[in-house]
């Protein structure tokens, strides 16, 4: 039961965060352009709290968690509403009034402050803290591997692998991948003295070519601490590395080459939120921080419904000249939805699996 509160806590702070500074995006953007927001809702359904600023806006904290959402004035399409509800437009001050190029502006700015968020959170954690360095040191061999079969043990430090100086565990990790199903000289550090081993990796095809394994996991982090603009600068490498790996993982995905069971979604974020609040702030801080790349990016597919699927339209539109036609739009968003389900459903499927309820169903029926 503790588990279970702590994991939903967790996931309404992560989620609020993310959801706020999204919208926030939005707002601030609609804002600029010169157009009206009517309402700026954390969560779905009937409001916590609510209030109303002196710009006419109607702020509301709504008891499901689970998104939200700013809603311009003059939003929907003028064929989509009555001629009483176009009569209470102000003009001027409608979404569809303004230039495509504002329109673009407003939607693409929730993406993008949620790259910001990640820049800030982990420029913030690399000043307070130093940039995290991990050791080659293991900290854990898995049975029956290449690094098990050599004999080394959880907590042996890696100094040199043939002849190759490793310092840290992104050194081995390197030269491990490249050296499938080959014999290498590793000097390592046990109980302060040097020994000399010989390690024969094993190969598995990733990708469509092969690369070593060596069957340890990392062990101890270090932080070195920098100055503000190379932390400032840590944060901004460290968010367009999160969003080279997202992009790779999801074209091994599709080429085949990796497994989709990796793909999660409410449940797995709620699980995982609870587990990393155990680890501290500066771990919490960090899983948002790569959750808002991931939600920034994931805005930014081509997919009508998505932001990334409003830019695609606006981009025809500022090419044609016009919009496009509006039973092409339609069946964009129909197919939109449709995809967005059929992606939801397959990831809390995942969730499902990965949490063992349906072995524990098995288990309860047999």
């Amino acid at each position: 039961m503790l588990d279970f509160v702590r994991s939903a806590a967790a996931f309404v702070v992560v989620l609020g965060v993310l959801v706020f500074v999204h919208e926030f995006g939005h707002y601030l953007a609609a804002r600029w352009r010169g157009v009206r927001v009517e309402a700026f809702s954390i969560g779905f359904g009937r409001a916590i709290a609510s209030w109303t600023d002196r710009h006419g806006t109607i702020w509301k904290l709504a008891w499901l968690p689970l998104g939200g959402y700013v809603k311009l004035h003059g939003q929907e399409r003028p064929e989509d509403v009555e001629d009483e509800v176009r009569a209470r437009w102000v003009p001027g001050e409608t979404f569809h009034d303004k230039p495509v190029l504002s329109r673009a502006i407003v939607v693409a700015a929730g993406p993008v402050a949620n790259f910001l968020l990640a820049i800030v959170l982990f420029s913030g954690l690399f000043i307070a803290l130093g940039t995290p360095v991990t050791l080659p040191v293991i900290g854990a061999v898995l049975p029956d591997s290449a690094a098990s079969r050599a004999g080394l043990l959880a907590n042996d430090r890696v100094e040199t692998i043939a002849d190759q100086p490793i310092n840290t565990f992104e050194d081995l990790q390197r030269i491990i991948t490249t050296h499938p199903d080959k014999t290498l000289a590793m000097t390592i550090k046990r109980d302060g003295a040097d020994r000399q081993v010989q390690v024969t990796t094993e190969a598995r095809t990733s990708g469509g070519q092969q690369v070593g394994l060596l069957g340890v996991r990392g062990g101890a982090v270090e932080y070195h601490h920098v100055s503000v603009p190379a932390a400032l600068w840590g944060g901004v490498t460290q968010t367009w590395t999160i969003t080279a790996e997202t992009f790779s993982g999801l074209a091994q995905m599709i080429r085949g080459s990796r497994g989709t069971d990796e793909l999660g979604g409410p449940l797995r974020i709620a699980q995982m939120s609870g587990q990393i609040a155990q680890l501290g702030i500066a771990s919490l801080i960090s899983f948002i921080g790569v959750l808002s790349v991931n939600l920034g990016l994931i805005n930014l597919f081509p997919i009508p419904v998505l932001d990334g699927g409003h830019l695609l339209f606006y981009l025809a539109e500022a090419l044609r000249g016009r919009p496009l036609p509006q039973r092409a739009q339609e069946y964009g968003f129909r197919a939109g939805l449709a995809f967005l389900a059929c992606l939801f459903v397959f990831a809390t499927w995942n969730d499902l699996t990965h949490l063992g309820l349906f072995r524990w169903v098995a288990n309860l029926i047999g």
